[in-house]
């Protein structure tokens, strides 16, 4: 069974940084894209990084554009969302998720993943 793990999120005052890891249960790992999304209390899940997992292609959304940083480890089977410059605005719950598809899209639509970790909460306090 194929599982995503995310760690790293916790309370972190605004200004800070904080790194998010997602790691795989499988032994291997070959996913085309994998992406980040967020989802704050009453709201949607949101899309905020996507990275292809070979080619090492990133696209963010605007409101983190030039804050978080998304990479990967192909070795150890696991992708990092950096996110620096941290706003309480960020707060929400952060899951990382894996698109199978070969389409050569870095998707923004979170119907368009197949798998999803368990999220991990990150709290920025003002």
């Amino acid at each position: 069974q194929v599982q995503l793990v995310e760690s790293g999120g916790g309370l972190v005052q605004a200004g800070g940084s904080l790194r998010l890891s997602c790691a795989a249960s499988t032994r291997t790992f070959r996913w085309y894209t994998m992406g980040w999304f967020r989802q704050a209390p009453g709201k949607e899940r949101e899309f905020v990084a996507a990275i292809s997992w070979l080619g090492g292609r990133t696209y963010y959304a605007d409101s983190v554009k030039g804050r978080f940083t998304a990479s990967r480890d192909i070795a150890k089977n696991t992708v990092y969302l950096q996110m620096n410059s941290l706003k309480p605005e960020d707060t929400a719950v952060y899951y990382c998720a894996a698109d199978r598809k070969d389409s050569g899209i870095l998707n923004t639509n979170a119907d368009e993943y197949d798998y999803w970790g368990q999220g991990t909460q990150v709290t920025v306090s003002s």
